[in-house]
């Protein structure tokens, strides 16, 4: 598309050009108004355009006036570079290059000489979109793999060159461009997203010590980094952004390919073959990239038609206007509603789906898809003409926005003034005119973006329209007859009206409600007729409506979630439903109301995902905060589990989700987090105090394992259990950290777990993540907060009692290194597998157990297994009392601890129903003892879930569960037990 015509220059930008024009003369001296009398009229004419409309090219040119003078006289300023130029122009900038201070000086002066240049060029439209993003990403390429060949030959010299084991060959390091970078479409103040990978393991030669090549490439990548992104007085060449590789920001920084290969087959996730699709090798060895993106292809397009994207790319899109909502960035012309992303979207839904079999689809730049997908008949011409000239207009106004101070942001300005340069800049006459424009192309990118993403549930009608509640409309508006409006609701359906219209009269006088802005008074006297219409429809009214009002109060003012009710019906049914079957669910939603955006498409809020997407996907969500943003990356780990445990109550109580499965979904929730959480804290001890390292030299990455006990530990979390942790490390307590600020490596660790638990437990207006128990660690509360595996070990070996054996049998590590992972395991079976003399094992098991019963138990359980004195009990503790969950987890901890020397299998699980399984393939229980103990257990772990959901304690009434427990006290009889 062709931007209108250049527009005159405000009279309120006129003071920029006044200024700019003075700062410039000034620094020339005397010869200033010679020099600009000699430029052509056309060039004086953009160079005070530019200064109105830029303060970056005002800055740079006020500081360095020679650089413009020289690009002006060389005919760089006005001209397109052609191919190669921009690299052999950097080439001849480091020919003397000699020292890592002086190629970050170089490569920065580089960097704004030519920003500059190519924003003067932009704005005075002597370059196309398409030009602009070239030469921006010309100039990064040219950056990266120049600045990385003189940084290699540095590294050979200091440390060897570094040599496959396979091949003997030389090996270099091959730098992915993802994002915009590969598809060489980089706009004005772009990050530049990276992946570093080398061909094979091996080690350097040439050197009096010889490194790996993982730390050779580790080394030169950080040095590369920083030579690039670090902030000096020059500013900074691009920054870097490395949170695309495997694992994150938790990952190694470099990967071998085999590794790389390895990652994506077995870990590989939706979003990451989205970014893969415009991988391109920007520096390094090309022709190893090239067999490295060979390798990579079949994870990105399928061989088959692969409908699954859509839905891949709908939940990005979910997550993404989550975020937009949450942050207030509606006016973000990137992430918002038709947007720069939704084109971005539409064109990767075809070649993710359609890519692996028609090879034309497998390209990186955005327009070329979008012409294919004309010229294919994937999409009609006119739905393309329409994608590819908002996307244009879109990338015009990204550029203008970033013009202005060199600054990342896509984020439509405030001031008044930065709002009159976009318009100029873009050709408009004023603001008005502009933003009319913006909203037509933002319109009809997003109602194109609809017919092939938007989710059909968004649009399903099959529950119908809202009711207009006109019937409730009066009752809630006006002063009402007591009396009148009681009977109204009782006639309704509400089996007590008087105390409805008191819950409803209590929500309309109340301070919330009193105190609220007109807009939003007006949009909640709209909203509560409306709900009144649909609580009359649910089975018990009055219930529903005692647990939704205090939601209705909670966001009184913040009313746009009400518009969001409001417009939603399938969403307000389904919050109604959750509330009539949970009042903890619907304290959850009233305490923590942004999870409303869960409620929104019934296809995710039923439908969990599995382990590895969890993780991915808390992965992705923490890549968009900025590393030094503590406080977003608190509230993003506190609302992930949030929303993740209100999918799994919903999935419970909607039947599409088993016991097991509930338990195994909060389970494998809580291990992301702690994953996340584990590296955020790793993070933190490093930047400041350097790596610890092992007694044998070689650097803790992290060296350091979260240990869950407990139902943690045994994959049996519930709603609102607490995490029993233990923290071991394996690094040398006489050794310091390399930091600037060094502290042995027991304080570190000791600091690192701290940091831990207080991520995990500090308030925030999300709440807390999770309560922490760390009583299990060796000696207890008294015992250190982290210990060495060496010394739990010793413990174990030598202190432990059995009841410390008996919870070590559920003990599994939930994140960490996978090192000492290995080493924990080999532990905990030295421990438990010993030979144990029988009889004082019974004893000790007992004995603990009757002590737990008589403390904890309800008063019936007292008397002991021999006593059927339950039957007539009012209540049963399903826990505590004989017969309940304890004893099964003290029959299989018995067993395991028994048996295990025998039968190490016992130990290869650390839940309660592998192990029994484990017992009958062992010939150690019979099949009927085993499923009758399983059943118990699943009976008994289902009816506490059901009472957590009521917010009740788990105790329920005496006369359940006579059968279940019959068998268990008799099992627990045979087994010798007292």
């Amino acid at each position: 598309m062709s931007l209108p015509p250049l527009a005159a220059l405000p009279v309120s930008l006129q003071p920029f050009v006044s200024r700019a024009q003075e700062t410039f003369r000034r620094a020339l001296g005397e010869s200033s108004e010679q020099m600009l009398a000699a430029w052509p009229a056309a060039r004086r004419e953009t160079f005070g355009r530019v200064c109105a409309a830029s303060d970056f090219v005002s800055e740079q040119v006020s500081r360095d006036p020679q650089m413009l003078l020289e690009l002006a006289d060389t005919g760089l300023l006005e001209r397109a570079l052609a191919p190669g130029e921009m690299r052999a122009l950097l080439t001849a900038a480091l020919a003397e290059c000699d020292s890592e201070d002086a190629l970050a000086v170089l490569l920065r002066r580089f960097r704004n000489r030519h920003q500059v240049r190519i924003v003067w060029r932009d704005l005075a439209r002597e370059a196309d979109l398409a030009q602009t993003c070239r030469e921006l990403s010309d100039m990064a390429d040219a950056c990266v793999d120049l600045a990385y060949q003189w940084l290699y030959a540095r590294h050979c010299e200091q440390f060897g060159v570094p040599t496959g084991n396979r091949s003997g060959r030389q090996q270099h390091l091959v730098v992915l461009g993802m994002g915009k970078l590969g598809a060489h479409e980089l706009n004005l103040s772009s990050d530049i997203d990276l992946i570093f990978g080398y061909p094979e393991g091996g080690e350097t030669v040439g050197a009096k010590r010889s490194l790996d090549n993982q730390e050779f490439f580790v080394r030169l990548g950080q040095r590369l980094i920083k030579a690039l992104d670090a902030i000096t007085v020059d500013g900074f060449a691009f920054r870097v952004d490395m949170r695309l590789r495997p694992y994150g920001s938790s990952g190694p920084l470099v990967f071998s390919f085999n590794a790389l290969e390895q990652y994506y087959q077995d870990q590989g996730r939706d979003w990451e073959r989205y970014a893969m699709i415009k991988a391109r090798v920007v520096a390094g060895d090309q022709q190893a990239g090239r067999e490295l993106l060979k390798m990579l292809r079949p994870f990105v397009y399928r061989r088959y038609l692969d409908f699954s994207a859509i839905e891949a790319l709908r939940g990005m899109k979910q997550l993404i206007q989550q975020e937009v909502r949450r942050k207030g960035m509606a006016g973000n012309i990137k992430l918002g509603a038709g947007g720069i992303r939704e084109v971005e979207f539409v064109a990767q839904a075809f070649q993710l789906i359609h890519g692996g079999r028609d090879l034309s689809l497998q390209q990186r730049p955005l327009l070329d898809v979008l012409a294919t997908l004309a010229a294919q008949g994937y999409l009609p011409p006119a739905a393309v003409d329409e994608l590819r000239e908002g996307y244009e207009f879109l990338r015009y106004t990204e550029h203008a926005l970033q013009a202005i101070a060199d600054r990342q942001t896509q984020m439509l300005p405030e001031s008044e003034v930065d709002c009159e340069r976009v318009a100029f800049m873009l050709g408009f006459d004023s603001w008005t005119e502009f933003h009319e424009r913006l909203l037509h192309w933002r319109g009809r990118i997003d109602w194109h973006f609809r017919q092939v993403i938007a989710d059909p549930d968004e649009d399903d009608s099959e529950d119908g329209e809202l009711p207009d509640g006109g019937e409730w409309l009066a009752l809630w508006q006006q002063d009402w007859d007591e009396d009148f409006a009681a009977g109204q609701l009782s006639e309704a359906g509400f089996r007590d009206g008087p105390t409805a219209c008191q819950r409803l009269a209590l929500l309309r006088d109340g301070k919330q409600v009193r105190t609220m802005q007109r807009l939003g008074r007006e949009r909640l006297d709209a909203f509560i007729p409306r709900l009144l219409g649909l609580v009359v429809e649910q089975d018990d009214p009055d219930l529903v409506l005692e647990r939704v009002l205090p939601l209705v109060e909670a966001v009184a003012r913040r009313s746009a979630y009400l518009v969001l009710l409001s417009e939603n019906p399938h969403a307000l049914r389904r919050l109604l439903e959750l509330c009539a079957a949970s009042p903890w669910i619907a304290e959850q939603i009233a305490r923590f109301p942004s999870l409303l955006d869960e409620l929104l498409n019934a296809g995710r809020l039923y439908s969990p995902p599995q382990a590895p997407e969890l993780a991915a996907e808390l992965r992705e969500r923490l890549m968009r905060i900025p590393e030094d943003d503590l406080e977003q990356q608190m509230e993003a780990l506190r609302h992930f589990k949030l929303a993740h445990r209100l999918r799994v109550a919903a999935s419970e109580i909607a039947g599409t989700l088993p016991l097991m499965k509930v338990s195994d979904y909060l389970t494998w929730l809580a291990e992301a987090v702690l994953k996340e959480v584990l590296m955020l804290a790793w993070r933190y001890m490093v930047a400041r105090h350097g790596v610890p390292r092992r007694s044998d030299g070689t650097p803790c990455d992290p060296g350091f394992v979260i240990v869950g006990y407990g139902k943690v530990g045994g994959i049996e979390l519930g709603h609102g259990s607490d995490l029993d942790l233990v923290f071991i490390h394996d690094g040398d307590p006489a050794v310091e950290t390399d930091g600037a600020k060094p502290i042995d490596s027991a304080q570190f660790f000791t600091r690192l777990g701290q940091r831990i638990i207080h991520l995990l437990t500090t308030q925030t207006t999300s709440g807390q993540l999770y309560e922490v128990d760390m009583r299990l660690r060796p000696s207890g509360a008294a015992g250190l907060l982290v210990g060495s595996l060496a010394a739990f070990e010793r413990y174990q070996s030598q202190e432990a009692w059995t009841w410390e054996h008996q919870a070590l049998v559920r003990a599994r590590v939930l994140a960490g290194c996978a090192r000492l992972t290995a080493d924990f395991e080999r532990v905990r079976a030295v421990v438990l597998g010993r030979a144990r003399d029988l009889d004082a094992l019974r004893r000790e098991v007992s004995e603990m157990r009757a002590k737990m019963r008589d403390n904890l138990g309800t008063r019936s359980s007292h008397a002991g297994v021999d006593d059927n004195a339950f039957e007539a009990a009012a209540e049963f503790n399903l826990k505590q009392d004989a017969g309940g969950i304890v004893d099964i987890e003290f029959m299989v901890q018995y067993a395991a601890l028994a048996w295990s020397h025998q039968h190490p299998e016992l130990l290869r699980y650390t839940d309660n129903i592998r192990i029994l399984d484990g017992l009958e393939q062992a010939g150690l229980m019979t099949g009927d003892e085993v499923r009758l103990l399983q059943d118990a257990y699943k009976a008994y772990r289902a009816a506490a879930h059901r009472q957590s959901l009521q917010k009740q304690p788990g105790v329920v009434s005496g006369d359940q569960f006579h059968d279940e427990r019959r068998a268990v006290m008799r099992i627990w009889r045979e087994l010798g037990l007292e």
